[in-house]
């Protein structure tokens, strides 16, 4: 079975386009994510920061000896320059999302033992008395409802944490739920549950109305899990992610490359969703 990888089969289409029509495409691509990329910076690096991330791509130039052969090394470096910010800002997204987290973690444990986060101790310029911030306090009900998920204690450490996630998962807890996993996963690289996790991950960033973090755990756990047992379900959940950004015909390529790849998964326990996935792409 000849396998094409989503990405190369992506940037193989883009070049067989005309190179005019690509270039303007691709530039238009570069500078909005190049815009995007800052604004977030911006929100990762308060204060002004004129931090960049380059992409670490290195481009190997080579004689060319006909001026459409240079057009065409163009075009693919640029299209390897648009996939290289389209990774940034996933990351960077990501960042955004975790650093808010955090804080917010921060801020229930604030305000739980009745310690002002921040505000003025003396008096303003109008000699009133000193004004004192109130932080929110947590949700109580949510605080006793993710106490309430159950910790499994059975000796496996990485199924005790995919099977925590997962109850956190089902009981609606997204954020929490997305912690436990991508920590699974990361701490638990080789575990049989490491691919579960991961795709479980991917379908909490989609609940949580996230899909392009959701893309990016997706994609990675088929990238690097190739022969995990939910490998087939990422590309299933990656469709679905792709539809909800608005990239219908790349849902089409990654739903083609299920099929190519996982025949039996597609047409056997998959089938369902796969014939919904192409109907919600308009795959023809």
């Amino acid at each position: 079975m000849k396998r094409f990888g989503i990405t190369i089969l992506l940037t193989s289409l883009l070049i067989s386009a005309p190179a005019a029509a690509q270039n303007a495409n691709v530039d238009k691509r570069v500078e909005r994510l190049e815009q995007e990329i800052r604004a977030i910076q911006r929100k990762v690096f308060p204060g002004g920061s004129t931090r960049y991330f380059e992409p670490e791509i290195t481009a190997e130039s080579a004689p060319s000896s006909s001026a459409n052969a240079n057009t065409t090394s163009a075009v693919t470096d640029l299209i390897a320059r648009v996939d290289a910010l389209e990774n940034s800002l996933a990351n960077l997204t990501g960042q955004v999302e975790e650093n808010g987290f955090r804080l917010k973690k921060i801020e229930d444990r604030l305000a739980a033992t009745d310690m002002p986060a921040a505000g003025p101790t003396s008096a303003n310029s109008s000699g009133s008395e000193p004004k004192t911030v109130t932080e929110a306090a947590p949700d109580p009900e949510r605080v006793v409802g993710v106490a309430a998920i159950v910790k499994p204690d059975t000796g496996d450490s990485g199924e005790d944490a995919y099977i925590y996630g997962y109850r956190l998962w089902d009981a609606k807890f997204y954020p929490e739920a997305q912690a436990q996993l991508k920590k699974m996963a990361e701490d638990e690289p080789g575990h049989r549950r490491a691919s579960f996790a991961q795709n479980l991950l991917g379908r909490a960033y989609l609940d949580d109305g996230k899909p392009a973090l959701a893309s990016v755990a997706l994609y990675e756990n088929y990238q690097k899990r190739p022969r995990g047992e939910r490998a087939p379900d990422s590309l299933y959940f990656l469709s679905t992610a792709l539809v909800q950004l608005g990239k219908k015909a790349d849902a089409c390529r990654v739903l083609a490359e299920l099929q190519d790849v996982y025949p039996e998964a597609a047409s056997g326990r998959l089938a369902d969703r796969v014939t919904s996935g192409k109907a919600a792409a308009n795959c023809k």
